[in-house]
């Protein structure tokens, strides 16, 4: 339902996911204030959990010298706890500015039923892109930027360590160069069905491809560094793509990676990859990742939605250590 533009008096209510504790989240009410002249009122549709960073702020696992860039750009409160966190919302503008009343929408914003927002803080969802599948822009634009800061080329053996979304999302793009032999490397069987949905090789990890022209690792795993690190080939790099948080991560950097002069780069959305930089902005790297999520073989990606008020109940399972949920769907009311 598409609500009239002009700002309203009425308050409402609405229900956020914070996390108060270690492994311990609520739903808590929120009232909004009367919309705002120039402000979208968005009641969100669908929402994603981020299995990577957001398992580490349920377990209270970021380091206190990333708490401020660690925020993500909508939260509310502050780290370690108690948070209202998240940075995947999907939602339609249901008052506001006439240019965007009524449209699909992706934005930053927590995990949250319904939100006011300014209208350059959300990013209108192109046509072709399924409600549900929006919800891996984020990730998208994280694997955008890493293939930008990988800088793989046609024809290169590329080995991918961690078939999570983020690696997955790599992987794809990654799968698009022409003659590139791309490989997803993971210790679960699984995801062998995952990679050939997405038209690329898979490996276990005694079993992933040597002298590799390019490996990216997305694992957070150490034992997944060490994989990346032996599928490189001479002078070639591996692009570090996961985060530890305040974990503390052994890396064997002894044998042959001196004598090979391999290359150990990092990765991290927050900035735009230098050989873009000049040109590009958060705002048309996020359209850009929007619009490369047309592909309805993407949808292999998402679990089965669950609903928005289960969460609290349901992130033991989603977000556990032997959890092999890749994006975790939220549907809201």
């Amino acid at each position: 339902m598409v609500r009239d533009q002009t700002p309203s008096s009425v308050p409402l209510i609405a229900q956020a996911l914070w996390y108060v504790a270690p492994e311990q989240a609520e739903c808590r009410e929120e009232v909004l204030p009367p919309l705002a002249e120039g402000t979208l009122l968005v009641r969100t549709l669908f929402g994603a959990l981020s299995r990577g960073t957001e398992s580490l702020v349920y377990r209270g696992q970021v380091p206190e010298t990333e708490f401020e860039r660690m925020r993500a750009p909508f939260m509310d409160g502050n780290f370690p706890f108690p948070v209202k966190y998240g940075y995947s919302n999907v939602g339609r503008v249901e008052a506001g500015p006439e240019g965007l009343l009524g449209k699909l929408v992706f934005s930053l914003m927590p995990h949250q039923t319904v939100f006011q927002a300014l209208p350059n803080s959300v990013t209108a969802v192109p046509d072709g892109v399924a409600a549900p599948r929006a919800v891996l822009a984020a990730n998208m634009e994280t694997a955008l930027n890493a293939v930008w800061d990988a800088a793989p080329g046609p024809g290169d053996r590329i080995a991918v360590v961690g078939a999570g979304v983020v690696g997955c999302l790599v992987a794809y793009l990654c799968g698009h160069l022409p003659g590139a032999e791309v490989t997803l490397v993971d210790i679960n069987p699984e995801r062998a069905t995952i990679a050939r949905a997405l038209g690329v090789e898979f490996a276990a990890p005694q079993a992933a491809p040597l002298e590799c022209d390019v490996v990216i690792h997305c694992s957070a795993n150490p034992a997944g560094l060490a994989t990346a690190l032996a599928c490189a080939g001479e002078e070639a790099t591996v692009l570090e793509l996961s985060w530890y948080g305040s974990g503390v991560v052994s890396a064997p950097l002894g044998g042959a990676f001196h004598s090979r002069q391999l290359r150990l780069q990092s990765s991290q959305v927050g900035h735009i990859s230098a050989s873009r930089r000049p040109r590009w902005t958060y705002r048309r790297r996020l359209g850009a990742a929007l619009n490369m999520l047309q592909d309805a073989r993407l949808d292999v990606l998402l679990a089965p939605a669950v609903d928005f008020a289960s969460l609290p109940a349901r992130l033991p399972e989603i977000l556990g250590r032997q959890s092999t949920v890749l994006c975790q769907l939220i549907r809201y009311p």
